[in-house]
């Protein structure tokens, strides 16, 4: 019998990932079925569970993907010298965010159901807590380097903001999703205004 290559192996990997976005953005995740997943997808039971072992590993692996794309463009930041600041590295995030999540099968209105499932599954949750962890890691080295260059006071917590920062996010996703009338200019130039009370704020959007 010959071999699956490994290209294959992706391709229905993420074949189901597809499917099972599409069933979670029309049904949600808690009244989507396994069966719902295979139907959409087009295979047999089997050749699901071969891939995943339940709904909660394909929730597992869709937020993991979303979260190491926002980590990469996170990592290219933290990575620039001399570091850009806040308004700008968070805008510039908020942008590759939407970009992902409003077009990659609107996967965007996802992540508030996943932070709800979250809230119910301690098995996700730590899943989830494992992902993020790095990313708050960036964080910190990013406010480290802003201490260092002088953009943010020298007894400046890292931890504190990263945090913050992090924070930041999912209201930034709550917004966008559920009143539409937030955008990464719109962060950009209110952090810029919050840390610049008596400056001229950078060229101003809707």
């Amino acid at each position: 019998m010959p071999r699956v290559s490994e290209a294959h192996l992706e391709q229905r990997r993420q074949q189901i990932l597809d499917a099972a976005r599409a069933c979670f953005i029309r049904k949600g995740f808690h009244e989507t079925s396994m069966q719902d997943i295979f139907a959409e997808a087009g295979l047999s039971a089997g050749a699901v569970y071969r891939y995943f072992k339940s709904k909660t590993e394909i929730v597992e692996s869709i937020a993991s993907e979303a979260i190491a794309m926002m980590g990469g463009t996170l990592h290219e930041i933290v990575a620039e010298d001399p570091p850009p600041p806040p308004e700008e590295a968070l805008e510039r995030l908020m942008t590759h965010m939407v970009e992902i999540g409003e077009s990659y099968l609107g996967s965007f209105a996802l992540a508030p159901q996943a932070w709800s499932l979250a809230m119910h599954d301690s098995g996700y949750r730590e899943h989830i807590a494992s992902v993020l962890r790095p990313v708050h890691a960036l964080w910190a080295t990013y406010a480290e380097r802003l201490r260092d260059v002088g953009i943010l006071p020298p007894d400046t917590n890292p931890q504190a903001v990263a945090k913050t920062l992090l924070a930041l996010l999912p209201g930034f996703m709550v917004q966008r999703v559920i009143l539409g009338d937030v955008s990464p200019e719109t962060i950009r130039d209110g952090l810029y205004a919050l840390r610049h009370s008596t400056a001229a704020p950078p060229e101003s959007s809707s």
